[in-house]
């Protein structure tokens, strides 16, 4: 278990988080001291429509942590400088916090805009003037409603941003699946407009029968997917890591999951009011070629494919998010593994934030624990992000325990151009 909070490591309460945090005189200092590598609180997020699948290693006492009638915590964020967006939420709701001298001080956010070139690199900050990816665990019992995260373009209408997504189910956190480890994914080919507006037509009248025209997957621990924007997809049951845009946009096109109602709120709070009722808008907002792709699955599927490393070199990393959306490449991640006793320096292209799955060791001589129980509220030693500097430069990671150190790390658009393309796993 994780240092709980106490005189030498504390956590702000929340009027000191509103109020209270780190001046902006501070970030220097905090950015001197980190030299490249800041140590970062957990973030952890909360639904009110789902329901916690308790493998993220949070306390269960702690699962409705912000109040029931919030929902329960399924969600932990990484590197984050996207707010949540959840009815009731704080305004610092989904940030990341860095640790300074044991204490949450500074936003992630805060800490980028003091010097944006240096943390997230000069051609990142130059286009986007932020860290304009996260990633997360997302965590539920079972599946969660067919939906879609909008484009950009539809995001802006609403003063978004769209949100391309990716997955990867690690093996360490899916002991099992809980209650339905499948995903929908798309439409069956052969669906037209008219059968999905009738399944909008059928909201109010129980299950509007949206998933008999799509087609489930079974899940695999050590997998993954590339989700582009207008694309329907039911997450199932396995935890998953999502390296995605910096945006919580989405539309719910199912009515009931799991007998429970899905408010028609959900379908359109990212959609303009004067189209909340037009269902043709709400169709017309699906990438229909995208969603009745008859090779959906070699269109979108990953497989973990080696980048460095390997059998007698005491570590491998490994691509487990790649491919472009819409031609852009626009986040990445790799699955760094570190063998007992080895002790190795990797260098990135780019900024990443990293979190530990399995094992122990330092990065860069800091402490990497990563926990078997976390309380709400305690400062873990699992997940730091890495400066786009300090990345080029190269860190050290040392595993000084006795089972293999795993380390889960993302990267931002544009980061990896030699990264693999969909597919790439068959060769």
């Amino acid at each position: 278990m994780t240092k709980k909070a106490s005189e030498t490591e504390t956590v702000k309460s929340k009027s000191q988080l509103e109020g209270g945090k780190s001046g902006p005189s501070n970030a220097a200092e905090i950015i001197a001291a980190a030299m490249g590598v800041f140590r970062l609180a957990p973030t952890w997020v909360p639904r009110a429509f789902l329901m916690p699948g308790r493998r993220l290693k949070l306390h269960p006492a702690d699962l409705y942590a912000y109040g029931a009638e919030r929902g329960g915590i399924d969600e932990r964020w990484f590197s984050s400088t996207t707010p949540a967006a959840n009815p009731g939420a704080a305004a610092d709701e989904g940030f990341s916090y860095v640790v300074h001298d044991g204490l949450r001080s500074l936003t992630l956010k805060d800490l980028i805009a003091a010097d944006g070139a240096t943390m997230v690199g000069p051609d990142i900050w130059a286009k986007y003037e932020r860290w304009p990816v996260y990633s997360k665990f997302f965590d539920n019992m079972g599946p969660i409603p067919h939906h879609m995260h909008q484009s950009a373009e539809q995001a802006a209408l609403v003063g978004q941003q769209g949100k391309p997504e990716s997955y990867y189910f690690p093996p360490q956190l899916n002991p099992t699946g809980n209650n339905f480890p499948y995903t929908f994914m798309g439409l069956e080919p052969g669906t037209t407009k008219k059968d999905i507006r009738r399944c909008l037509e059928r909201w109010k009248q129980g299950d509007n029968g949206i998933l008999d025209y799509s087609k489930a997957y079974r899940l695999q621990p050590g997998t993954g997917w590339l989700v582009p924007p207008c694309v329907l997809h039911a997450p199932g049951s396995l935890v998953t890591y999502e390296p995605q845009w910096g945006s919580d946009v989405f539309g719910m096109y199912q009515s009931m999951v799991e007998g429970r109602y899905v408010s028609w709120e959900l379908l359109v709070k990212d959609v303009p009011k004067q189209y909340h009722n037009d269902l043709d808008y709400l169709v017309e907002q699906l990438d229909w070629e995208g969603n009745v792709n008859p090779n959906f699955k070699d269109s979108h599927y990953l497989e973990p494919i080696s980048a460095t490393g390997g059998e007698g070199q005491g570590y491998i990393d490994k691509w487990i998010v790649y491919g472009k959306v819409r031609g852009e490449e626009l986040f990445s991640a790799k699955e760094l593994t570190v063998e007992p006793g080895t002790k190795i320096t990797i260098k990135d292209n780019g900024a990443y934030g990293m979190i530990a799955v399995q094992g122990s060791g330092t990065i860069n001589g800091k402490p990497l624990q990563t926990p078997a129980m976390i309380r709400f509220g305690e400062l873990t030693e699992d997940e730091y992000f890495v400066s786009h500097a300090a990345a080029r430069d190269g860190v050290v990671y040392d595993n000084t325990g006795s089972e293999n150190l795993v380390i889960l790390r993302y990267f931002g658009p544009g980061v990896n151009p030699e990264a693999p393309a969909i597919g790439a796993y068959r060769k």
